[in-house]
């Protein structure tokens, strides 16, 4: 079986993940010396990014996998 593929999703976690990223000034780069993880296919939505990754960056973030949810919600909901 292939893996499933949900393009809106992926879109809406790309955009909270930059607006995160922006809101501590922080660059791909940064992300990547931090936590080496790639986010630049994460934030274009080319990703279908791992629960344990996204995980990883939630605790990046210092935010939890359900306030981050909550975020995804908020903008499929527009």
């Amino acid at each position: 079986m292939g893996q499933l593929r949900n393009t809106k999703l992926l879109q809406n976690i790309a955009i909270v993940i930059k607006e995160l990223r922006d809101s501590k000034n922080l660059t791909q780069e940064d992300v990547y010396d931090d936590t080496k993880i790639h986010i630049g296919r994460i934030e274009t939505a080319k990703a279908n990014l791992s629960v344990s990754t996204l995980s990883a960056l939630c605790k990046y973030f210092k935010i939890s996998l359900s306030e981050f949810h909550k975020k995804v919600e908020d903008l499929t909901s527009k």
